[in-house]
């Protein structure tokens, strides 16, 4: 989905106050995340249509978050 020299914007919540974060990068054929504690590590990529399949799931509380 990424090609190897797709360059990344890495972000993360403004609302966190620690290391312990998600970072998102939107490419132009998929969104990637990563660790932030572990920045060289595994990124995980997905289309935007599967991503966004994915929020409205979290959105319409289709997941058990507790």
């Amino acid at each position: 989905m990424n090609t190897p020299d797709e360059v990344h914007q890495w972000r993360k919540s403004k609302r966190s106050s620690s290391g312990n974060c998600v970072e998102v990068s939107a490419g132009p054929q998929a969104i990637h995340l990563r660790d932030s504690k572990n920045p060289e590590g595994a990124v995980l990529s997905f289309s935007r249509e599967t991503f966004q399949d994915f929020l409205r799931g979290v959105r319409g509380e289709e997941f058990d978050l507790g």
